[in-house]
């Protein structure tokens, strides 16, 4: 995803930044695959990425059927949105996590929780809000550390699996943590989506506010803990040991 000022990674700093997010973009790939499990149950499209959500929009504009047309229109608009929401609220200026992030959080949550409302009426604008929701999510993530990090889908991710795959097999050196980073990424999402599927069938989409309510939640303590500077005290307590940063050669 570009951004206008793209910030690069420094080499020595990219292993503490990934394990210090490591929790933080499982967690938010694993939310994604639970909120768009349940709203593929309400529309039969994907929100948490635009590949289904434009071919769908072709699809219906061919058929004639105009409210499912819009409907499509709507999920991608609200997906640019969200992204745009991220750029306003978070920024690309710098790699440095900060109370922004949390404010994020808050406003997809936010998001998350109108549309569980919208879904629990049978409104089809809770489409465009889940979509705004991951278009925000995926925005702030992937400003962190440039394209490596993208928590709502996994095409990208699938894509450098295979990529660094393909150089290990070619006897290059690969750097095994990013390899096994993505990897997790790409299981994270997948069990949220089982387990989005598993509670949608029970619940229905008022399970939507189980990740809306986590949101709210862990925004509000990243602000409290930015804005006291606790940060600084976890890290210096808990220096990280260097990396083994590269998969032997064949």
């Amino acid at each position: 995803m570009p951004y206008s000022h793209p910030q690069p990674v420094e080499k020595h700093n990219a292993f503490k930044q990934v394990r210090l997010l490591l929790f933080g973009a499982l967690s938010l790939a694993a939310a994604a695959g639970f909120v768009n499990s349940v709203a593929l149950g309400f529309f039969l499209t994907p929100v948490s990425h635009m590949t289904g959500g434009v071919s769908h929009l072709g699809m219906n504009v061919a058929e004639a059927r105009w409210p499912d047309a819009t409907a499509s229109l709507n999920i991608v608009l609200g997906f640019v949105g969200g992204a745009m929401l991220a750029g306003m609220i978070v920024g690309a200026w710098k790699l440095i996590p900060g109370r922004r992030y949390g404010v994020a959080m808050i406003v997809e949550g936010c998001l998350l929780g109108a549309a569980t409302w919208l879904f629990l009426h049978k409104h089809r604008l809770a489409l465009p809000a889940v979509s705004m929701a991951c278009g925000l999510q995926n925005a702030m993530s992937s400003s962190y550390c440039g394209l490596m990090i993208r928590t709502t889908h996994v095409t990208g991710i699938v894509t450098d699996i295979g990529v660094m795959l393909g150089h290990w097999l070619r006897h290059r050196q690969i750097e095994g943590w990013k390899l096994r980073f993505l990897v997790r990424v790409v299981l994270a999402f997948g069990f949220g989506c089982w387990i989005g599927q598993l509670a949608d069938l029970r619940f229905g989409p008022a399970c939507l506010a189980v990740p809306a309510s986590g949101f709210i939640i862990v925004g509000t303590l990243l602000v409290f803990i930015y804005h006291h500077g606790l940060v600084d005290l976890v890290q210096s307590a808990n220096p990280l040991p260097p990396p083994t940063s590269s998969f032997p050669k064949h």
